[in-house]
């Protein structure tokens, strides 16, 4: 391939990845791109091959903003809090988040472009919290498990690979205690 042609596919790469390009042009550069690797033979040597895309990473969209994968995150929330179980006889799936008391906040904001912070509050103490053999107190392992459902929400959005980061950052918090990061 030569540096003509590599030129214009990263060109074109960087039209497709702007956030302020339209769509009708997105898809064209799409079009044009796709035409120029099946025409220099470009095509299997893809670097996106490697990459890991989360199961709901195409929900929002390939150029979604953070802020629109946030609202995408608090419905799935919103709809694991309110999963009712089965017919009797059926098989019951546990789920932390419906299993959480009631009382229990979470809340989704986006501080930066490229973070999504969870919080959970209101947090009953003896739910929530344990004093371990230092008598420190730590979560109990109801509270991680919530944390760890709501990671797993959050990173079928992501992606991530060896040519690329990730889409965004992720944290957990309980209160004023980051549990995962």
């Amino acid at each position: 391939m030569g540096t003509d042609n590599f030129a214009r596919i990263s060109r074109l790469r960087a039209l497709i990845d702007h956030a302020n390009t339209g769509a009708g042009e997105r898809a064209t550069a799409q079009r044009m791109l796709d035409r120029l690797l099946r025409k220099t033979g470009a095509a299997n040597t893809s670097r996106a091959a490697d990459r890991v895309y989360g199961e709901r990473h195409h929900r929002p969209g390939r150029h979604a903003t953070t802020a629109a994968i946030v609202e995408s995150v608090r419905e799935d929330i919103s709809f694991a809090r309110t999963f009712a179980p089965g017919a009797p006889g059926e098989v019951i799936v546990h789920s932390p988040l419906a299993a959480a008391p009631a009382e229990l906040t979470v809340a989704v904001s986006t501080p930066f472009a490229d973070q999504i912070v969870v919080t959970i509050d209101d947090i009953p103490p003896q739910w929530g919290w344990e004093s371990d053999e230092f008598d420190r107190v730590v979560a109990t392992r109801d509270l991680r498990a919530l944390a760890d459902e709501l990671a797993e929400i959050i990173d079928a959005y992501n992606h991530y690979g060896p040519d690329v980061g990730p889409r965004f950052f992720r944290t957990i918090r309980a209160q004023q205690t980051t549990l995962i990061r």
